[in-house]
């Protein structure tokens, strides 16, 4: 005869899976130190020797929406805190000093791998790349235009030969410019040689894969950038986007450097996501 303990646990057993919502991961499923982010928990850990950070939701939005932050986590942080609110996962992996390269795309595609199977993260997150980290962005896109949701670039470097390198009317960063030739096994010369496919390592090239795929990009720019100057940047790749019939917009702001990155109210932003498909205007988990 079963006793009421009993069916209690019954119960639960039979119910327990079907009280989370599919496809969410709850808090107790992220690995790492625990701390505080904007009132939001933050998980940092390590994952195949790359230090890594998820931002969690109070409660996650349907078909668990998430952004992932290329370089300088938590700097003008105002879009990812409004997408948290919205029930969107912030995701982070370090792959500082690769600008973009092969083996930066192939970190970012294990990344990728591990959270979507392991959290059940949506197979098409939002990409979110400042100033260098967009090269990572644009870069992984091209090479998964099928696993993404839109991009969002700010102040993005679009060209290595721009910056780091410098060869344009921008400042360069000489450091960083032999660094970024040996992620790429790039010889100067070869940075320069258009009949080389080597040199198609840039944003700006080879953006078929994301045009076809009807990627949106959204581009947000301070006319008065001195380090990575629109004209050898930003609007190249508008330029060749547009005639691709691929979907792009950008921003700008006038007499604005290179800094400060994002806006002040992100309103028009989380706008572009929504009208992405990332989310609902009804989805609002906080």
């Amino acid at each position: 005869m079963m006793t009421i303990r009993t069916a209690i646990v019954t119960v639960a057993l039979v119910l327990g899976p079907c009280i989370a919502a599919p496809g969410v991961a709850s808090a107790v499923d992220f690995p790492g130190k625990k701390s505080d982010f904007h009132s939001f928990e933050r998980y940092d850990f390590q994952w195949q020797g790359h230090a890594c950070r998820i931002v969690t939701p109070r409660t996650a939005a349907a078909g668990n929406p998430w952004i992932w932050r290329a370089r300088f986590f938590g700097h003008e942080p105002q879009l990812d805190v409004e997408l948290l609110r919205r029930g969107f996962h912030v995701a982070y992996i370090d792959v500082a000093g690769l600008y973009g390269a092969p083996q930066a795309v192939e970190i970012w595609n294990d990344f990728y791998g591990h959270v979507t199977s392991t959290f059940q993260f949506n197979p098409k997150p939002v990409l979110e790349g400042m100033s260098r980290g967009g090269l990572i962005v644009f870069n992984w896109a091209k090479a998964n235009p099928d696993q993404v949701r839109c991009i969002y670039a700010d102040a993005p470097v679009c060209d290595i030969k721009s910056w780091p390198g410098g060869k344009g009317s921008g400042k360069g960063s000489p450091a960083d410019w032999k660094r970024c030739l040996d992620a790429y096994k790039l010889r100067e010369a070869e940075a320069f040689d258009t009949q080389s496919p080597k040199s198609r390592c840039n944003p700006i090239d080879a953006l078929e894969s994301l045009a076809a795929a009807d990627v949106p990009i959204l581009c947000v720019v301070g006319d008065a950038d001195d380090v990575v100057p629109v004209d050898e940047n930003t609007a190249v790749l508008e330029q060749r986007y547009r005639q691709l019939g691929g979907p792009i917009e950008v921003i700008h702001k006038p007499g604005v450097g290179h800094h400060p990155h994002s806006l002040k109210d992100p309103a028009p932003i989380v706008d572009f996501i929504i009208r992405s498909g990332a989310i609902t205007e009804e989805d609002h988990a906080d």
